[in-house]
């Protein structure tokens, strides 16, 4: 019995300091953030899903001024991003050729005012009384609908009823009628037969 006398004795001293010890801890326990919710808002998850997809944009007129129709057309909300397959875009114009573009995929910006072509990109000018039909052919596109210009940074083909371009890069300025190819430019021209 002394024995064990002697010995609380000897841990007395550490009994005030196992207690500051357990105090801290617990202090330490609550004063911890709370571990983030797992509510989904950091998921990649649609909100909605649409098939066959199309839209018109009329213009100051009534007529139909763009169009965009798609197979499918996904949102995901937590990056406000809009995916497209198998998409189609048309600008109409009364006072120019129609452009008409295409692509497996694509994407449309939060505001939606930028589409992005990519895949099997294809970009068609309807012919004119003074113009052939020209078609555009490249892996990547961003159109900007409202300005009517396209442009890639991606290897590029060009072709019309009598020649042939291929380069890397073009900016096509629907509204000033212009195609700038921007590097490594490669042409080949028919001449007509009469």
């Amino acid at each position: 019995m002394i024995e064990k006398r002697n010995r609380l004795r000897l841990w007395a001293p550490l009994l005030p300091l196992l207690m500051l010890l357990g105090a801290t801890y617990w202090l330490n326990q609550q004063v911890q953030p709370l571990p983030p919710a797992d509510d989904g808002s950091k998921r990649h998850d649609p909100d909605f899903i649409v098939s066959n997809f199309s839209a018109t944009t009329l213009n100051k007129q009534g007529t139909p001024h763009f169009q965009i129709s798609a197979r499918q057309m996904v949102h995901y909300p937590d990056d406000d991003s809009t995916h497209l397959e198998d998409l189609q875009l048309s600008s109409l114009n009364a006072d120019r050729p129609d452009m008409h573009a295409s692509s497996k995929r694509g994407e449309i910006s939060s505001k939606g005012d930028e589409v992005y072509l990519r895949d099997e990109v294809k970009l068609v000018r309807a012919s004119s009384v003074a113009q052939s039909e020209m078609t555009f052919a490249t892996p990547y596109l961003h159109v900007t609908p409202e300005r009517e210009l396209a442009e890639t940074d991606q290897a590029v083909t060009v072709t019309d009823a009598h020649s042939s371009f291929s380069a890397v890069g073009m900016r096509f300025d629907n509204n000033a009628r212009t195609i700038k190819l921007l590097a490594q430019v490669r042409s080949q021209h028919e001449i007509a037969k009469n």
